[in-house]
Order: C-alpha cells, then sequence, then structure tokens
C-alpha cells in the first residue's frame, strides 16, 4: 500500500521547467513553517509595523523532512522523479549541501499533498536508476 506523502515543491523562476522536491511529515512541517509570525518594525521605516514571518528553528529539520533526499523533475511535480547532480544544486540553490538546500526548500517551496509513492521496487539501486513514480505508474523500461 503506498505511503501518505507531503512534498514540498521549489522551482527557482516561473519560466524553469525544473522543480526540486522534499518529502515531509506534515505536521511538523505546519508547526516549523507557523513557528513564529510576529510584528516587528521595519529597519526603513520604525513607526510602521510589518507582519515578518519566520520558521521555528528550534525544531530539528531532521523531524520535519522525512529525509535529506532531494528529488528532481523537469517534468513537473509529478510523475518520474531522479536525484539532481551536485552542479544542478550549486546552479540553483548556491550550495550543493543537504542541510542548506532542504532549508531552501522548506523555506521557499509550497506544499502539495500527494497520495502515494511507488519506488521501482528494485532493493539494489547499482543494478539500474533510482527513480520514484509519483503517478503511479510502472518503472519498466527504465
Amino acid at each position: 500500500m503506498p505511503h501518505e506523502l507531503t512534498k514540498i515543491v521549489y522551482r527557482a523562476s516561473p519560466e524553469s521547467t525544473e522543480d526540486f522536491m522534499i518529502i515531509v511529515n506534515p505536521e511538523e512541517y505546519k508547526r516549523w513553517k507557523e513557528g513564529g509570525e510576529s510584528i516587528a518594525p521595519t529597519r526603513s521605516n520604525a513607526t510602521t509595523d510589518a507582519l515578518c514571518p519566520s520558521t521555528d528553528t528550534t525544531i530539528p529539520l531532521a523531524e520535519v523532512v522525512d529525509s535529506f533526499e532531494v528529488f528532481w523533475s523537469n517534468q513537473g511535480s509529478q510523475g518520474i522523479l531522479g536525484r539532481p547532480s551536485k552542479q544542478q544544486l550549486e546552479n540553483v540553490f548556491g550550495s550543493s549541501k543537504d542541510v542548506d538546500v532542504v532549508k531552501a526548500i522548506l523555506e521557499k517551496g509550497r506544499e502539495e499533498a500527494g497520495k502515494g509513492f511507488r519506488s521501482s521496487g528494485n532493493p539494489n539501486v547499482a543494478k539500474g536508476s533510482f527513480t520514484i513514480d509519483t503517478k503511479g505508474k510502472s518503472t519498466s523500461g527504465i
């Protein structure tokens, strides 16, 4: 039976076809994201207050994300997902460190609920490509 999942999807620009995704624990993500909207004065005009959303950094990222795996697709946020190269991560996020990339996706991405996911079922990744299919199709022929 497929697992329920919530994806956080980040697209660098509206013209881009590349989506970067991570899988999160929905309850912990909401707590992390809501973790402190506060009214604080802006630096440019101290007399007016501005809504300054912030994230709750007291919740460890390990509790928010399912894993520190970043997935990539050039077909949108659904379909066959692969792993991005370090160069792709450097170009988009300025870093290939998993913690930096995951934090950027959590902060800038949009939440998408999914019905489930299906992996290729191959326990030995060295024998073939590592893919996750979020549309529920078979990965035969990949």
